[in-house]
């Protein structure tokens, strides 16, 4: 944003800053800012998403030095060595699936953002975990999309205990921390971000401005005061955060609980964690009971028909800390178009195009001519590298309408030249394999066990050949 910057003596005769914001645009998908408006956004191409933003003057007066530099405080700068290294403590939030997101539970003077479609269940899952902690601890729910009594009407619905846990209906954010100085809660939740507003600022609720400057009010306060902060996002239309780019930055941890409209499960995803790993997976499932915690999500994905179809099978693939066995499912069909389709749910669509050529080129099978539907069952999101050989060989499947057999599970990367890579924990992999009974496992060569796995045949493959002659 534009800042213009003056340097000038006061009555004392002190050299002093005077800074003084401009008017600027700043685009609501990336973040980026602008001079003037203009219709589309240089960075991501987006079009009008440009906003106005307005602040009003600010002016610090600061003692400068000589050399233009104010002067450092004594005690701020210290050596790695003079920083205790005590463990941080956290606040179990009693959910395992949460916890296990989280990195371990909640961490004083955090703040997570938790985002998701409308009607995903964010509301519902945090007031589940506040009614909870306010047993222990003191919480405090700022509602400002619905009232008290809609959100006590659903505690009353779900059984859970309110009688300790206090709300707050306010949008006012200066409101919200006087209230918050006051009560000194340990954990306050704020539904919505998008919602609140504070009074300097002149542009409407859920704006740019509003939401940054809103945000950066309740980030002060929170780490000032060792208070855990949790903020309810709303996402754009293709499922992204609403809201500037600098929001993620602001924050320490950044939660997606994601999950389709017909199906009950939901999966809740850390995308960001100063104090855990990223890419943790939580699995939920929504209830008239509100929700309730999934502990082994792999035998829910795994509830397969008695007559496995071809096309059919299951992979391994590791989320966050953990590994997970998914199915997926191809379908290769004669297609009827000048341009045959290639439909991908829960994998990278450009993965599925490569991968195609890949078997052309390597393994000899020409699916140039066929539609490719290819689905993660469960509505599971796969990014790593790992489902390439078990995305080839379902393909394969459908394609001979050739069932694999039910008791075979397969995970490795496919590089360009045909060769297959290994993958990390791969005897984490195959050790969860072994455990829901499967008994044969097609892995890259790399991830060959050193010692044998008890009741599992594994065949270790190094190119695409050997992987279709494992088939045969």
């Amino acid at each position: 944003m534009p800042v213009s910057v003056t340097v000038y003596k006061n009555s004392n005769g002190v050299k002093c800053l005077s800074t003084k914001t401009k008017t600027a645009y700043v685009c609501n998908d990336c973040g980026s800012d602008y001079r003037k408006w203009q219709g589309q956004c240089n960075d991501c191409q987006a079009w009008n998403t440009l906003a106005e933003v307005r602040l009003g003057a600010a002016t610090r007066s600061s003692p400068i030095s000589r050399t233009g530099f104010a002067a450092a405080v004594d005690g701020q700068v210290k050596t790695l060595a003079e920083i205790t290294l005590d463990e941080i403590p956290r606040i179990s939030t009693s959910v395992g699936e949460l916890d296990l997101v989280l990195g371990g539970g909640l961490v004083p003077g955090s703040v997570i953002l938790v985002g998701g479609e409308p009607g995903a269940g964010k509301s519902t899952l945090l007031l589940q975990t506040l009614c909870k902690l306010a047993d222990t601890e003191s919480a405090l729910y700022i509602t400002g999309e619905e009232s008290p009594q809609q959100v006590a009407m659903r505690a009353s619905r779900l059984q859970l205990p309110t009688d300790k846990l206090e709300i707050m209906a306010e949008t006012s954010v200066e409101t919200v921390c006087a209230v918050a100085q006051q009560k000194k809660p340990k954990i306050m939740v704020i539904d919505s971000i998008q919602v609140m507003h504070m009074e300097e600022v002149t542009s409407a609720p859920g704006s740019v401005s509003q939401v940054r400057e809103s945000a950066s009010m309740l980030v002060r306060y929170a780490k000032q005061t060792n208070t855990v902060l949790i903020l309810v996002g709303h996402v754009t239309k293709d499922g992204s955060l609403a809201g500037p780019k600098v929001l993620e930055h602001m924050i320490d941890c950044s939660l997606m609980l994601e999950g389709n409209s017909d199906s009950q499960f939901r999966t809740l995803r850390s995308h960001k964690n100063r104090f855990g790993a990223v890419n943790e997976l939580g699995v939920f499932a929504m209830t008239d009971k509100g929700m309730v915690e999934v502990a082994n999500p792999s035998a829910i994905f795994l509830q397969r028909g008695e007559d496995v179809s071809s096309g059919s099978v299951v992979m391994v693939v590791w989320e966050g800390t953990r590994p997970l066995l998914v199915e997926l499912q191809a379908l290769v069909d004669d297609s009827h178009l000048g341009n045959p389709r290639r439909v991908t749910v829960g994998l990278d669509h450009n993965r599925l195009s490569m991968l195609l050529a890949v078997l052309h080129r390597h393994g000899g099978i020409m699916a140039g001519d066929q539609d490719v539907f290819v689905n993660v069952v469960g509505g599971v999101k796969v990014l790593e590298t790992s489902a390439d050989l078990a995305l080839i060989m379902a393909v394969i499947s459908s394609f001979r309408d050739s069932p694999l057999p039910e008791d075979l599970v397969v995970f490795g990367e496919v590089g360009l030249a045909g060769e297959i890579r290994p993958v990390a924990n791969g005897q984490e992999r195959l050790r969860e394999a072994a455990k829901h009974g499967f008994k044969h496992a097609i892995i890259p060569a790399g991830n060959k066990p050193k010692q044998p796995i008890k009741g599992m045949k594994v065949t270790a493959v190094r190119t695409v050949n050997q992987a279709l002659e494992a088939l045969s």
